[in-house]
């Protein structure tokens, strides 16, 4: 019998984490476009980020067919959050807009199935690309990432945010992330998790 969940959260009631999760404004409209297979996830980080944002949609689909709606945002200009080689450093793409708010579109998913997205969403993959500076540290400690400097999406999204809405903070955003990155570490046990994950630091 599967235990009851809430349904904000999608965590088991007796771990429901939306009393840590934020109500956080930006004049940044963030869209998350995300892939059906992490919706069932343990982690599901982009809907974490999705409710402690006020500005914030997800999107649940592989083919968006009302994706020209959904970057229909008037006065903002889109752009994807995805590397590449055309891609620019997003504090440089957001300088250069002198200040008009964006819409920053960020496919969630593993780099194989966001990658799917784009080949199948031919507009999204017309988009602007932008990238975050190199160097950063994940603390998604329980999923291997693919390569060096790799972030969860909330991660992601709220080093973003802080990059284009300096000096505004986003940091609140993952106080609900770190804590349920803390319980799965306690569930399967610190010599498990060390074991299987590394140091436990």
């Amino acid at each position: 019998m599967s235990r009851p969940q809430c349904p904000r959260c999608s965590r088991p009631t007796s771990h429901c984490l939306c009393p840590l999760i934020p109500a956080l404004d930006s004049r940044t409209r963030v869209l998350i476009l995300q892939h059906p297979s992490e919706v069932k996830h343990a982690l599901n980080t982009a809907r974490l980020a999705a409710l402690g944002l006020i500005n914030a949609e997800l999107v649940v689909g592989e083919v968006f067919t009302d994706l020209a709606v959904l970057l229909e945002q008037p006065g903002h200009q889109a752009c994807l959050l995805f590397p590449g080689e055309l891609a620019q450093p997003l504090s440089e793409y957001a300088a250069a807009r002198e200040g008009a708010p964006l819409l920053l579109v960020v496919p969630d998913g593993t780099w194989r199935k966001a990658s799917k997205l784009l080949h199948l969403n031919p507009a999204l993959a017309a988009l602007p690309r932008v990238t975050l500076p190199q160097g950063a540290s994940s603390r998604y400690r329980l999923r291997k990432a693919p390569m060096a400097g790799a972030l969860s999406t909330i991660e992601a999204i709220v080093q973003a945010l802080e990059i284009i809405e300096a000096p505004a903070g986003f940091a609140d955003l993952l106080r609900p992330f770190e804590v349920l990155i803390e319980g799965q570490i306690a569930a399967m046990g610190e010599e498990t998790f060390r074991r299987n994950h590394g140091s436990a630091s």
